[in-house]
This record gives structure tokens, C-alpha cells and sequence, in this order.
């Protein structure tokens, strides 16, 4: 309701009590007592600034210094870079993209609250664009990190980074799109990626994109440069699951099988029908030439459920279980083909470079 022009807005959350006058004729239903937009806009605020308020004492800029080409004279040259991160331990483990720190020659990571401090690499996968790094300083907040299987589009996102060096930089948005793939500068294909409108720049490469809990959803990008409102992150889940292998091996070792995919719903006749342990799979999207999927069968449109008996929910499932440990070893793909379930064996390859 607008009090001052006395133009009404009504919201039929209910039975509305009616109105008559004298004569006894029906003026239509009462006013409306739903929250005022001042109210709404209010809530919002406080989860942006909740979230915000909990997050950005893990959040670094990174800057980087790279070998460029040397000078007319011979001398070698840097070129200097940056992006962001955030820590995920107490100990300073660091989360960023690959493409930020990639064949970096220094780095440095500062926060929030002024620090500076030098940061060493300890590892990156180019295939998925993420990387960790260290630094030796105590009294570090590690970020809250959430459950990106968990999505869901409309739902608060957002971003906080270092765009252009203007750190602590906040914008905020929606998850627009799940499920989405990205290719990375590598080449290689990213499945699963969180696409979002709250608004990323250069700079905020590597930082996190959060829930209105603070929650860490997604590792920041990429963005469509001639769009606006098309930003992309990495599911947290599919960053965990590197973040570990890159701290155990300082590198990932993966087999592949040479399909595309996106995480799907599986309609619920067929769950109870097959009695599936998940509601959830991996739909392929495009099988490649030559590949180990091509020589098992594997179709586009073909939803996978289960490798070796293991429940396959989506893409990050997929890629936790396509270990090196697989690679030529033939295992049974569980596989949905309309309402038909299939059992096909393949036999992964070592994943190229």
C-alpha cells in the first residue's frame, strides 16, 4: 500500500475480510498488511551485509609478478598480475585460480586488514582453474566453505574480490544457472560451473562467491566480456576435491573417459522404480571421437548413476571417482537411456595434459 497516494497493492496470502457500506454493497476485500518493501529490502541488506561481514577477513588480493619478454637490450622483464583468494585453513592455505598464479615467479597475498605477506605455490590444475598457495602468518580466519550440490537458482550470491586492485569489493546477485560448462584457458572442458549475475571484473579472478550465510558456494572465474550479468564460479565441491589432491600430489592425476556433462534431475517414477540411492545424475552432453565412453556405448542424452556400484549424484561425483587409481582399469558404468537402465564397461585413460 502506498499511504501517501492511496493506491493499493494487495498480496492474497488469504481469506481477506470484505467491505459494505450503508447500503449494504460489497466494496471488495480489506487492505493488505504484507511487509512493506522497505522491510523486504532491509532483510536483504542485513544478509549481504551478514555475509559480507563474515567472509572478508579470509579474503586476499594476490599479486604476481610473471617472466615476460626481456627488453631490446636483453634485459629480462616482469610483467605484474593479480587476482584473489580466500583462505580455507587456519594454517594459510589459500585458494585462487590457476590462470593467477600460473608460471608466477613471485607472489604475495595481502587482507583486508592491511597484511602483506609472501605466498608460495603449492600446486594448480589449469583443467579445473584452481590453484593453492601458502603463506606463514598466524591469526588467519579460515572461510566458512558450503555445499554446492546443495543450489538452488534465485538464491542470494555473492562476490567479494579485489577488481582492478580495489580490494574488498562486493557485488551481489543470484545464482542465475546450475550446471553449466566453462572451457578453460587450458582448453579443457569445467562441468558444473555456477553461473551468476553478480558482477565480476578483472581482479576478481580466484575470490569467492558466497551465501547469504557467508558460506563459500563457488570460486570466481570468469565472466562473458560483451554480456552483462553472465559470471561464472566454480562449485566449491569440485574446488575441495582438487584443493586435497593438489595438497597430497602438488598435482592431479586423472582418468578420463571423454564426455561432456551436466548434473540433471532424474525423475522420481524412475528413482523408485529403480530404487536409486540419489535423485540426482550426470547427463551426457557430447561424447568425443575415439574415446573410452565412444567404445563403451555411451550416448548423448545417457544419464550416469553409478560407476563401479558407487552413486553418481552429478559432475563432481564423476570427477571424484574417475581417480588415477582407474586409469586402465575397466569398471561398469550404471547408465539411464529413457527409462532403460544399462550396465556398460569401460576402461578410462590417463587424462592428457
Amino acid at each position: 500500500m502506498d499511504s501517501q497516494t492511496g493506491e493499493n497493492s494487495f498480496a492474497f496470502l488469504g481469506p481477506a475480510p470484505e467491505f459494505s457500506d450503508p447500503a449494504g454493497r460489497d466494496l471488495g476485500p480489506g487492505p493488505d498488511h504484507s511487509p512493506s518493501d522497505g522491510a523486504l529490502l532491509d532483510a536483504y541488506s542485513a544478509a549481504v551485509t551478514g555475509a559480507v561481514e563474515r567472509i572478508s577477513p579470509s579474503v586476499v588480493h594476490i599479486a604476481v609478478s610473471q617472466a615476460a619478454e626481456r627488453t631490446r637490450s636483453g634485459e629480462p622483464r616482469e610483467r605484474q598480475g593479480g587476482g584473489s583468494g580466500f583462505v580455507f585453513t587456519p594454517d594459510g592455505l589459500i585458494l585462487t585460480n590457476s590462470h593467477v598464479v600460473h608460471e608466477a615467479t613471485r607472489i604475495s597475498a595481502a587482507l583486508a586488514d592491511g597484511r602483506h605477506m609472501p605466498a608460495t605455490l603449492i600446486g594448480e590444475d589449469p583443467a579445473s582453474d584452481l590453484a593453492v598457495v601458502r603463506v606463514d602468518e598466524p591469526g588467519l580466519v579460515a572461510a566458512a566453505l558450503g555445499d554446492s550440490q546443495k543450489l538452488r537458482v534465485g538464491q542470494i550470491a555473492i562476490a567479494i574480490g579485489a577488481p582492478y586492485g580495489f580490494q574488498s569489493t562486493v557485488t551481489a546477485g543470484v545464482v542465475s544457472a546450475l550446471g553449466r560448462s566453462l572451457r578453460s584457458y587450458s582448453g579443457r572442458l569445467i562441468d558444473d560451473v555456477i553461473q551468476t549475475d553478480a558482477s565480476l571484473n578483472p581482479g576478481n579472478s580466484g575470490g569467492p562467491l558466497v551465501d547469504s550465510a557467508g558460506r563459500v558456494i563457488g570460486v570466481n572465474t570468469a565472466t562473458i566480456l560483451p554480456a552483462q550479468g553472465i559470471c561464472f564460479a566454480i562449485g566449491i565441491n569440485t574446488a575441495k576435491f582438487v584443493a586435497s589432491r593438489l595438497l597430497r600430489d602438488g598435482r592431479i592425476r586423472r582418468s578420463y573417459v571423454g564426455i561432456s556433462g551436466q548434473t540433471v534431475p532424474v525423475h522420481r517414477r524412475v528413482v523408485r522404480f529403480y530404487d536409486l540411492p540419489k535423485e540426482t545424475g550426470a547427463m551426457v552432453l557430447a561424447v568425443e571421437e575415439n574415446s573410452p565412453a565412444k567404445r563403451a556405448g555411451l550416448r548423448q542424452g545417457d544419464i550416469l548413476v553409478a560407476l563401479d556400484g558407487q552413486a553418481v549424484a552429478g559432475v563432481d561425483d564423476l570427477h571424484r571417482l574417475l581417480t588415477e587409481l582407474r586409469v586402465g582399469a575397466s569398471c561398469e558404468l550404471t547408465v539411464l537411456r529413457w527409462t532403460e537402465k544399462l550396465q556398460l564397461k569401460i576402461v578410462p585413460e590417463e587424462a592428457r595434459p
